[in-house]
């Protein structure tokens, strides 16, 4: 039985009690509701709740704890002969998971049945060609070990799920009986019901934490695993980034920070006055009939998706780049180029600057403005002296969301900056960013276990790392400069 449809027999069998659990509580009050604690709706929520939560919660922490276990399990069972010189045990269980996956679908054929499985040898048998038949290819020929391993995975897999079955559907019975034992005039089920709900919204605020937290230990985790395959000083002093798949690969991070920090000042430098001066005009200076007009007009920048602006960068940036200023100052003949990334980058972040500035100084009390005037300040030293320092807060975490936007861009640098990871001060050179290098290092048929592939991990971490930081530096500024108004 599938997941999808297990989950539907627990929910369909939930809207079964509510049902039931609302009518058994009318009838125990003698069809007299008055006589109910609560109302009849709660009655069947309680049995709703009581047979769907408890059955759905053990399904999911089911699926997250079974494949640790099997993996586990079936690991221990993979010999050192087994493992080919270069190779990996993680490498190893990739190639189980496929053969196990190739039996049941020679088995879903008809090719072969379970007493022919259990009964083939890989020393006896061709098993790569079996598992070529249908669509299941093996990089080496399956050695015994692998093979016999591969056969546990899938009976252990099997089991489970039937163990998952019977598991969840005697839990549902179970809190759907349980529920309508407890229905009688005088039992609490709206408390029981709101007290559910309670648990669902701490649940619900938790989630953005409990993100934020498996993010950032997965990133951990895998990183430490790349630091044990590769040295940690090659990776933060090497100026060079040179992937190879299958070995002797320089995976030096500075190219890649350099190339990051590059565009995204470029575009910084093109957004952040632009966007702070449009947000001024639109908040202080704009009668109304423009400010309703131009600034829809202003965001719809930001509706525009990123391989518009990364075709944008490709076709007329880059080229009129190149033509207008890159040849003939002799520093470039390529149209993808640091210069052309920068620009279509900071166009893109103009509405991030210009919209959340304008909200923040539109919240500047109109008392600040009037005291200014009566001092006799004019328009534009009452905005320098008093509406930019009370809204420097807001300002300076609009400019922290657009770099962070710029720093986490992948299209526009694919497109318009090039792939070429190096460090150079030509901003008609093309280069490349981190994200660019997360997405190809994980791009294809790879798996979790050579250097060249784990490295994405830490390329993340460090960007995470990065970020945070400057979150810390805004703060800090913020809380030096921000001035407090009762």
């Amino acid at each position: 039985m599938s997941i999808g449809l297990l989950s539907l027999i627990v929910i369909a069998l939930a809207a079964a009690g509510f049902l039931i659990g609302r009518q058994l509580a009318l009838s125990k009050a003698g069809g007299d509701i008055r006589r109910l604690h609560s109302l009849p709706g709660y009655y069947g929520q309680t049995v709703f709740l009581f047979t769907a939560v408890p059955a759905l919660l053990l399904m999911l922490l089911w699926l997250l704890v079974q494949p640790l276990l099997i993996e586990t399990r079936v690991t221990s069972m993979i010999s050192a002969a087994d493992i080919p010189d270069g190779s990996s045990a993680n490498l190893v269980m990739t190639d189980v998971r496929r053969v196990a996956e190739g039996i049941d679908l020679i088995l879903a054929r008809g090719q072969l049945g379970e007493t022919d499985i259990a009964a083939m040898r890989a020393d006896l048998a061709d098993v790569r060609s079996r598992l070529a038949e249908v669509g299941v290819a093996v990089g080496t020929n399956v050695k015994p070990g692998v093979f016999e391993a591969a056969k546990a995975y899938r009976d252990l897999s099997h089991g489970g799920h039937l163990a998952l079955t019977v598991a969840v559907l005697a839990l549902a019975l179970a809190g759907f009986g349980y529920a309508l034992s407890r229905i009688r005039p005088e039992f609490r089920a709206r408390n029981v019901s709101e007290g559910f709900v309670r648990v669902l919204l701490i649940a619900a605020s938790l989630v953005a934490i409990l993100t934020t937290v498996g993010i950032v230990l997965s990133l951990v985790f895998e990183t430490i695993h790349f630091f044990r395959l590769y040295p940690a000083s090659k990776f933060f002093l090497s100026t060079t980034w040179n992937p190879k798949f299958g070995g002797g690969s320089d995976l030096g991070i500075w190219p890649l920070i350099w190339g990051t920090l590059y565009i995204s000042v470029i575009a910084l430098v093109v957004a952040v006055p632009v966007g702070i001066f449009a947000a001024i005009f639109l908040a202080e200076y704009a009668s109304k009939k423009v400010r309703a007009m131009t600034k829809p007009l202003l965001e719809v920048l930001a509706g525009i998706p990123t391989i518009v602006y990364g075709l944008f960068a490709l076709i007329t940036v880059g080229p009129v780049l190149r033509d207008w200023f890159a040849q003939p100052l002799g520093l470039g003949t390529s149209s993808s180029s640091v210069m052309t990334a920068g620009l279509v980058m900071g166009i893109m972040l103009i509405p991030f600057v210009s919209s959340l500035s304008d909200d923040i100084i539109n919240a500047v009390p109109q008392s600040l403005r009037d005291g200014s005037y009566g001092l006799g300040a004019t328009q534009s030293e009452t905005v320098r002296q008093v509406i930019l320092p009370a809204a420097l807060p807001g300002i300076v975490g609009a400019i922290l969301l657009a770099a962070s936007r710029a720093i986490g861009e992948t299209m526009i640098v694919v497109l318009g900056a090039g792939a070429a990871a190096k460090m150079s001060l030509n901003p008609f050179e093309a280069m490349t960013t981190v994200t660019v290098k997360i997405v190809s290092q994980l791009t294809g048929d790879t798996e979790f276990a050579s250097p060249e592939t784990l490295v994405s991990f830490a390329l993340g971490l460090t960007l995470f790392v990065f970020t945070l930081g400057l979150n810390i530096l805004a703060l800090v500024i913020v809380r030096k400069y921000r001035e407090q108004y009762e």
